[in-house]
Order: structure tokens, then C-alpha cells, then sequence
């Protein structure tokens, strides 16, 4: 069980997309501590979503950390430009290169905090080698692709051994996918301490997101995150 206060990541994937500025401006007045950006390719993953010029155009909109996760291959080609159109940290998938080290160092070098992504299928060992190069490990609870789909309960394993490893490492470690007041308990006592969430913050619109935020962190609270907020 972690004691690190949770952070809680809305992802604007479930976002309405025709006015993504407006949502990206409610769900950090609502409380998101973070804004998680989900980059898809139709490659890597089934499906296809925004680029560059979505996360510039969004940056204006507010101050909050913008996480930037790319499910992409090859994705380095692409880190200047997204460091450039203003991602705080970004995160790549162990599984989408040959050169994941690099990637990770092109990361760093661009000034932006690393991440590395692990999908539900892959070992928790794979992240092991690489613990000293980044400042937060991504366990993917669905299979990526899609938003809304439900939370993978095995993945939770994942968790427990990424937590393990990191030891006294100054690294979170962020669950993505079925995140909701159910499900986000288990995550946190598993070692999660960023909670990425998308239909569970945005499925019933404006008026309801600071609401479904206090629901979610209340969740991981209880499992022993509560604490002030931080980055």
C-alpha cells in the first residue's frame, strides 16, 4: 500500500472533442491534478486519436501538468515535438521499440519527466532495467486502444511488483484504464499513486466532474494516499 498522496489524472480522451479547450479548463478547475493525453497511432494501438498541434492548441487552456502518453511506434521520432508543444512528461511503452533506453534519455534531455508504459500482458521484470532512468511507471489496467473499457484485475499484480522494485526511488507509479471509485482502492493498495480516469470523470458531464474527482481520491485515500497534493 503506498502512503504518496494520489494524484488523479482526467484523461481527455472522454472528453467532448468539439470543445476540448472548454473540458480541459473544467476538469483542472474541478480538481485534476494532472492532464492525461492520449496519443494513438491506429498502429500500435487500434485506434487513432491527436497529435502535436492538439497539445499545443490545449496548453494555453491552464497550468496543470500535461501527461503526455504516447502509444506509438516508433515514438521518437515524435518526443521534440511533443516536448515542444508543451508535454510536462511523457511516456513511452516498453513494448513499442528496440531502444526503449533511448528514448527514455531523449525524454530526459528535452527537460520533461520520463515515463515508461507496460500493457497488461507484459512482465512487470521488463521495467527493472530502467528504474534509475525514469520518474514514473504507467501499468496499463485495460488493453490500450480504447477508452471505457473495464478494469483487468490481474494487472494489479503488475502494480504490486513495479511497487517492489521501485523501492525508496522517488518514481509514481500510474494505473490507466477502468479507473473509477470501485476500482481505484485496489489500485492504491497495490502500490498506484496516479489515477488516470476517463468516463468516470467526464460520462455525466461538467456539472458532475469535481463531484467524480472528490470520489475518486476519496477512494484512494482510503487505501492510505491521502496526504496534500503535490507533483
Amino acid at each position: 500500500m503506498t502512503t504518496r498522496p494520489p494524484l488523479i489524472a482526467p484523461s481527455i480522451l472522454s472528453a467532448d472533442f468539439s470543445r476540448l479547450g472548454e473540458e480541459t479548463r473544467a476538469v483542472a478547475a474541478a480538481g485534476g491534478d494532472w492532464i492525461h493525453l492520449d496519443v494513438m497511432d491506429g498502429h500500435f494501438v487500434p485506434n487513432i486519436t491527436f497529435g502535436p498541434p492538439v497539445v499545443k492548441a490545449l496548453r494555453p487552456h491552464t497550468d496543470r501538468f500535461f501527461d503526455v502518453h504516447l502509444m506509438i511506434a516508433p515514438a521518437d521520432p515524435y518526443l521534440a515535438a511533443f516536448a515542444e508543444a508543451g508535454a510536462d512528461g511523457i511516456s513511452v511503452h516498453v513494448e513499442a521499440g528496440p531502444h526503449i533506453h533511448r528514448s527514455l534519455q531523449t525524454i530526459r534531455a528535452l527537460g520533461k519527466r520520463a515515463g515508461v508504459a507496460l500493457n497488461p500482458g507484459t512482465p512487470a521484470a521488463m521495467v527493472e532495467p530502467l528504474l534509475d532512468m525514469v520518474d514514473l511507471v504507467l501499468v496499463m489496467t485495460v488493453n490500450p486502444g480504447f477508452g471505457g473499457q473495464s478494469f483487468l484485475p490481474g494487472a494489479l499484480e503488475t502494480v504490486s511488483r513495479v511497487r517492489t522494485m521501485i523501492a525508496e526511488r522517488d518514481i509514481r507509479i500510474q494505473v490507466d484504464g477502468g479507473i473509477d471509485p470501485r476500482t481505484v482502492e485496489a489500485a492504491a493498495r497495490a502500490g498506484a499513486d496516479v489515477f488516470v480516469a476517463g468516463n468516470a470523470v467526464f460520462k455525466d458531464g461538467p456539472a458532475a466532474y469535481a463531484e467524480r474527482i472528490a470520489a475518486i481520491r476519496a477512494g484512494a485515500q482510503a487505501a492510505g494516499g491521502a496526504g496534500p497534493l503535490a507533483c
